[in-house]
């Protein structure tokens, strides 16, 4: 008697079983343009239905070709950053508490598109513009006083001889110099605050276990700064505060101080997913994680957050992708997806033939799982594109042809209620983002003395205003620049 009023039930909202397509007026149903991605799609599909438990555990395709690691195989299979990477995320404090803190309203600009048909024409979109790729500033190698420059200079893993190198080694040319030590000396400190705080953050881990960690660094501040900070286009001379000296900045540098300034700020920040510190969660017999902290977001979340973002508002936001040698914390520059029957485990482009009545899917495992209020299933398989670190260089001009970009396919289900509502989801991977963040539109990064800098118009001829000078030496003691400076630098990097 279920399965005849779901059937019934279906008929009547106008939507398609496999079988039944004439309840569509005869839809047809649309195979993937490429044949050989339906194939690929279809071969996980059936890993996951003979072993759930084996293909749960495996790693996401990696559907683009990957820039050169900057991490080792060891550093990843480690795992040490996991219980590390909270320590740096920054959660907006009237986010929901946890436990009810995976809700995409919560995060996107606008919760506009709820229903999965309304979002049927919005499957494939890139931003106008990507992200901008940059160094994440390891600690190891003295982090934004890194002299990625200087011809002298050999960079090795050993964070003591990177940083005894700065401080003991004059370069012959103010070209050389790290972005500290040029931030430093345009402002005239003579101290080099910026510069000896960026040598010294490495400094606690290499007394403590006699080594710093290459994964350490400031993609917590590079990934948003990539798009909430206008991409740097050029590089610049100015002059510093002496009035003579001239420093060129290039656009790594603006890039390099950028990220440090939205490191070490405290700008507003929309944040969902979750805070798994466990390197081996436990799993059920079929393999899906037990601890809901460590299930992170929902695909439901993901879906709703992804196309309401990236789709809709055309703005990106942060995604956690430790999986890969993208260790976390990767700006999202664009998505496309198909659907799947995740009964039939067959691929499509039309919606209708993707979808499954809960009471005719029997053999669902996750059936347990499903959202209260469930009608129906449908599958998808996302392929996600975020933007992955550079190292810095001195090249000029910079544009998005630049930067580099990485990406993974997610399978997942989605569960719909009676009206096409996404209400919930499950992963068929266990490997998939943990949290999504970013700044509301317009957001600004500032140090927290930034109200002691004049608000004047710089344009690079002449010094620094005094306040600037003063104001700066004081933010440096806490690892800040100043915002006003690194908008000054950005913005006459772009006339």
């Amino acid at each position: 008697m279920r399965t005849i009023f779901s059937l019934r039930r279906v008929m009547t909202l106008g939507l398609c079983l496999v079988g039944f397509a004439a309840a569509c007026g005869g839809e047809p149903a649309e195979p993937l343009d490429d044949p050989a991605l339906a194939a690929a799609i279809e071969a996980d599909l059936e890993k996951f239905d003979s072993n759930p438990q084996a293909f749960l555990n495996t790693l996401p395709t990696k559907t683009m070709t990957a820039p050169v690691p900057f991490f080792s195989n060891a550093v990843i299979a480690d795992k040490t950053f996991v219980e590390a990477k909270n320590s740096v995320i920054r959660q907006d404090p009237t986010a929901d508490a946890p436990g009810a803190n995976d809700q995409a309203r919560n995060l996107v600009d606008s919760l506009a598109l709820t229903k999965l048909e309304d979002m049927h024409t919005l499957r494939a979109v890139n931003l106008d513009e990507s992200p901008w790729s940059d160094d994440y500033w390891g600690l190891y190698a003295g982090s934004t006083a890194k002299r990625y420059a200087d011809p002298g200079h050999k960079i090795t893993d050993d964070w003591k001889a990177n940083t005894d190198y700065v401080r003991n080694m004059q370069p012959v040319s103010t070209d050389h110099l790290s972005p500290a030590e040029k931030y430093d000396l345009l402002v005239g400190d003579a101290n080099k605050t910026l510069t000896k705080y960026n040598l010294d953050t490495g400094k606690p881990y290499f007394q403590t276990y006699g080594k710093v960690e290459t994964w350490m660094g400031i993609c917590h501040g590079w990934a948003p700064a990539a798009f909430m900070v206008p991409r740097p286009q050029k590089a610049i001379t100015v002059t510093a505060a002496d009035g003579v000296t001239k420093i060129k900045f290039y656009p790594s540098d603006i890039k390099a101080l950028a990220s440090e300034l939205w490191a070490t700020t405290s700008p507003r920040v929309k944040f969902i997913g979750g805070r798994c510190n466990t390197k081996m969660p436990a799993v059920d017999s079929i393999g899906r994680i037990k601890d809901p902290a460590c299930r992170d977001t929902n695909a439901g979340t993901w879906h709703l957050a992804v196309v309401n973002q990236i789709g809709k508002a055309k703005r990106s936001m942060v995604l956690d992708a430790t999986f890969d040698y993208e260790v976390w914390n990767q700006p999202v520059y664009g998505y496309d997806y198909n659907y799947f029957n995740p009964k039939t485990k067959k691929t499509y482009k039309t919606l209708s033939y993707a979808k499954v009545a809960v009471a005719d899917f029997a053999e669902d495992k996750f059936k347990p799982y499903r959202a209260p209020g469930t009608t129906h299933i449908v599958g998808v398989a996302m392929n996600v594109k975020w933007v992955v670190e550079t190292q810095p260089s001195q090249f000029t001009p910079d544009s998005p042809s630049r930067d580099a970009i990485s990406g993974a396919r997610y399978l997942y289900t989605l569960e719909l209620d009676a009206n096409g509502n996404i209400i919930g989801g499950e992963w068929l991977q266990n490997a998939h983002p943990d949290f999504l963040w970013t700044s509301p539109a317009g957001t600004k990064a500032t140090a927290s003395n930034e109200f002691e800098a004049a608000v004047v118009n710089w344009d690079g001829t002449t010094a620094v205003p005094q306040s600037w000078r003063t104001a700066a030496a004081r933010a440096s003691a806490v690892g800040s620049p100043l915002g006003i400076i690194v908008e000054s630098l950005t913005k006459l990097a772009r006339q």
